[in-house]
């Protein structure tokens, strides 16, 4: 259906041209915005609006997308033994079908995040066009994660045999595409869509990830004045 060349400079445009360009944009935005704009360093919680919904969303969500971060923190530093932990039926069997819990944990707890959003007319005022598009792109991670847990089995040991290094020859300034141009596209999404967080990651409200753990447990209490499109609210 396309040319060689093509799939070429396709698999080089996303995957050694966009992974930098995220970087460099995250890097330098990210810098940009603590300088300038130390204050939105947070997560804009609305829990103060709504807290039964968000209980029932941020929790699991937060449960699930924190142990697959490991998983994969862990499979790209030590992949040699990932691969060895796999070799055993039963090991693999543990670790895919408890990543696919935590994936599933993650999809129900954000789509709970979503409908809540939908839901509550206050909420909804604070919601920004950013935070669409976040979630919109949050929610095609997760969905596809979980789509590459079911129909693309084994998941652990080809992103350690292929993805980790691939990862690696990116930090070592010398990409090599090769080892994941054979992967299904689903898994190509899955990698893009990562690259395209990181890059919008200093424009929204991700950014509170860098400020934890923080002094607000023991900080004075500060009044905030948000100023919205609508109407002013005053908050603690």
């Amino acid at each position: 259906m396309f040319s060689d060349e093509f799939l070429g400079d396709f698999n080089n445009l996303m995957f050694v041209v966009l992974p930098y360009l995220s970087f460099v944009v995250f890097l330098l935005m990210t810098i940009q915005r603590y300088r300038t704009q130390t204050f939105t360093y947070s997560s804009l919680s609305s829990q103060f609006l709504e807290n039964k919904h968000h209980f029932w969303g941020m929790v699991p969500f937060h449960y699930g997308v924190l142990a697959i971060i490991v998983g994969h923190v862990v499979g790209f530093l030590i992949p040699g033994s990932v691969i060895a932990w796999n070799s055993q039926p039963l090991r693999l069997y543990i670790l895919e079908i408890s990543a696919l819990v935590c994936g599933i944990l993650t999809v129900v707890g954000f789509v709970n995040v979503i409908v809540r959003r939908f839901r509550s007319k206050k909420i909804m005022t604070v919601t920004t066009t950013a935070d669409w598009i976040l979630y919109a792109i949050l929610l095609l991670q997760f969905l596809s994660g979980v789509y590459i847990a079911v129909f693309e089995r084994w998941g652990s040991s080809w992103y350690a045999s292929n993805a980790a290094p691939y990862l690696w020859s990116l930090l070592k300034l010398s990409p090599d595409t090769s080892f994941i141009v054979a992967l299904p596209a689903m898994v190509k999404l899955h990698m893009v869509s990562a690259f395209a967080l990181i890059a919008l990651f200093p424009f929204t409200r991700l950014v509170h990830i860098l400020v934890i753990p923080n002094p607000y447990f023991w900080r004075r209490t500060q009044v905030v004045r948000w100023v919205g499109p609508r109407r002013k609210r005053i908050g603690h």
